[in-house]
């Protein structure tokens, strides 16, 4: 397994960062209304997609050196002029310069989680799914079909808010990976995306719908992913797990292992707006 160092974990999360970036952008020219927008800002990229969506947040700062109170100011008027929170997905190699700030304001810690990765090599081959699974590619026509049944798989039976919707949806049209159907005794069951940046694979929102879970369609999924990763040269596969989930115990299975745990860290936004 690669030396998990500085360069690489730049790797990692430039991949996770610039999949936020495209989901957003795609997003933005399908719903204007959304008023997404997407800044570089002191070593990683700040995304603003709505106060409530799942990719408004800062990824990679602090990879790239010192982080200066010049630099975080601007990071968070980027979010509090927007009326939305700071969150920062941070993970353990960011520079000591922002630790030190971040010590200095009121930042609350959110949540923590794993990120996993294991080697692809070209030769490799994977699992067939379990009987009564079938895996495909989405089709473009099929872009919000696609979104609703991950999103549901997601929610649980809570309702879905279409807001959402119309963000998850930008994942469906970014150009550097692809959307995957699950089915199950051939009716659509669950879905997930691949991204593909700089011989990076991320595995990305996989969902099942509650009716249709303990099939293997999960497992299915992540072995097709896997599959067409290593067919298209990528070097290595990551996924980012809650600790101790479903989740991560069957990555694990798959053969990634933890390589560092992120601290996502929030700072919530002055009552009004700057």
């Amino acid at each position: 397994m690669q030396f998990i160092d500085l360069s690489f974990v730049k790797r990692l999360e430039t991949a996770v960062a610039l999949c936020g970036k495209e989901c957003a952008e795609q997003a933005q020219l399908r719903t204007p209304g959304i008023a997404a927008v997407v800044e570089h800002m002191a070593g990683g990229i700040a995304v603003f997609a709505g106060i409530d969506s799942p990719i408004t947040q800062a990824v990679g700062i602090g990879l790239n050196g010192p982080v200066t109170e010049a630099d975080l100011d601007r990071l968070e008027d980027f979010y509090f002029r927007r009326g939305a929170p700071v969150n920062l997905e941070l993970c353990p190699f960011i520079d000591p310069s922002l630790v030190e700030l971040l010590g200095k304001r009121p930042y609350r810690l959110a949540e923590f989680s794993n990120v996993l990765v294991r080697e692809l090599h070209p030769e490799e081959t994977f699992a067939p799914p379990p009987a009564g699974v079938t895996v495909r590619v989405a089709e473009l026509d099929e872009a919000k079909t696609f979104t609703r049944i991950v999103v549901e798989g997601f929610a649980d039976g809570a309702p879905v808010a279409q807001s959402i919707l119309d963000i998850v949806e930008g994942f469906f049209y970014r150009t550097a990976g692809c959307s995957i159907y699950a089915l199950v005794d051939g009716e659509l069951a669950g879905g997930a995306g691949l991204d593909i940046h700089d011989g990076i694979a991320v595995m990305a929102g996989a969902s099942t719908l509650p009716q249709f879970r303990k099939r293997g369609a999960q497992n299915a999924l992540l072995a097709e992913r896997l599959s067409r990763s290593a067919q298209n040269g990528c070097e290595f596969a990551m996924t980012i797990t809650h600790p101790g989930t479903v989740s991560q115990r069957n990555s694990e299975r798959a053969g990634f292992r933890i390589v560092y745990t992120r601290t996502k860290l929030v700072r919530e936004c002055p009552v009004a707006p700057l």
